[in-house]
């Protein structure tokens, strides 16, 4: 099975292949779905791991993230591309904007390019990837997805101890009826946080809780809090599973002429900087990105051995800020026949 085998059954030229499975050059969007359906079908593995033997490692690492417009994967990069460059090395970033075929064919264009180590900072997962890359003789580290195996690490965060946190916190202050903001709820670290929050909620007896999603983005959480209180106009919270959307939720609810938190509290989930400087302040759940990128980085360039092909788990912290305050005294418990 070879390039050629591929290009003839997607009906395109060798080239074609070549710019989609290494992520370069302009190929339609159509064109490109076609030629990785085919790759799919027919299991085709380009043997770049051979080539990068044959030229020798690069004085790079590969680092890959869902949506470089969230400052949390930003700020992860930074914090890896910090370090690396104080041991000399370069990074090689990729943006999949959280598809799985991205993921794969970044992953790809990674090992095309001898990278010496590769860094998986994502929400989604390609099925195989994990056993393509354990086959590779170089160290890969995955964030919130994937296993550890011989030369992968894994980096997780403990969602549902942090969304514990959260909606204990929510329901000390009154708060009865929430709604929960998410996105690409079929990936499984947003999946997790959903369902921790549904989950933790669910212990307290009489609460309601509604739930909207839409893109990753300012954008999108306003767009999802629009329908949230659209639908549920007496809802007192509003729980993000991260900054980035509850700092659009927050945008919603002023265009309303609601204020936070004096009508509805907002919580968001990563303590991004941009939280920080929002107004009012975001409450949220601290995830520590510069120590994230930093074990990355050791991890990658072989530092700290002791990490390496182990799970690493993370407890987040809650951070309280202006954003969050005791539910209305008139909305503090639902009617009956809002109870669940």
């Amino acid at each position: 099975m070879n390039v050629v085998d591929v290009a003839r059954q997607a009906g395109v030229s060798t080239a074609t292949v070549s710019r989609v499975l290494n992520n370069a050059g302009a190929v339609k969007t159509a064109t490109r779905a076609r030629v990785m359906k085919v790759v799919e079908e027919l299991k085709f593995r380009p043997n770049l791991h051979a080539r990068s033997l044959a030229r020798g490692r690069s004085r790079s690492i590969g680092v890959i993230v869902s949506n470089i417009e969230n400052p949390f994967f930003f700020e992860i990069y930074k914090a890896v591309e910090k370090g690396a460059r104080a041991e000399g090395y370069e990074i090689i970033l990729a943006n999949t904007g959280y598809s799985s075929e991205q993921l794969m064919a970044s992953v790809w264009l990674m090992i095309g390019q001898r990278v010496a180590g590769l860094a998986a900072i994502t929400s989604e997962m390609h099925p195989e990837l994990i056993e393509e890359l354990a086959g590779y003789q170089m160290p890969v580290v995955f964030y919130d997805v994937g296993a550890q195996r011989r030369n992968i690490t894994n980096i997780r965060v403990n969602y549902r101890r942090g969304m514990e946190k959260l909606m204990g916190y929510l329901i000390r202050l009154g708060h009865r009826r929430l709604g929960i903001v998410g996105h690409h709820a079929m990936l499984g670290p947003i999946r997790d946080r959903v369902a921790a929050a549904l989950e933790s909620m669910s212990r307290y007896g009489e609460v309601v809780v509604k739930t909207a999603a839409d893109a990753d983005g300012l954008e999108g959480g306003r767009r999802a809090t629009r329908v949230l209180l659209s639908a549920n106009p007496g809802l007192t919270a509003i729980a993000c599973v991260n900054d980035f959307m509850a700092v659009g939720a927050i945008r919603e609810i002023r265009d309303r002429g609601l204020k936070v938190p004096r009508d509805i509290s907002v919580t968001g989930f990563d303590n991004l900087e941009l939280g920080k400087f929002c107004y009012p302040a975001l409450t949220s759940v601290h995830i520590p990105r510069d120590r994230i990128g930093e074990m990355i980085c050791d991890v990658l360039l072989q530092k700290d051995r002791t990490r390496a092909e182990h799970k690493i788990v993370i407890d987040p912290e809650l951070v309280v800020r202006d954003s969050t305050g005791p539910a209305p005294n008139d909305l503090r418990r639902p009617t009956r026949n809002e109870r669940l």
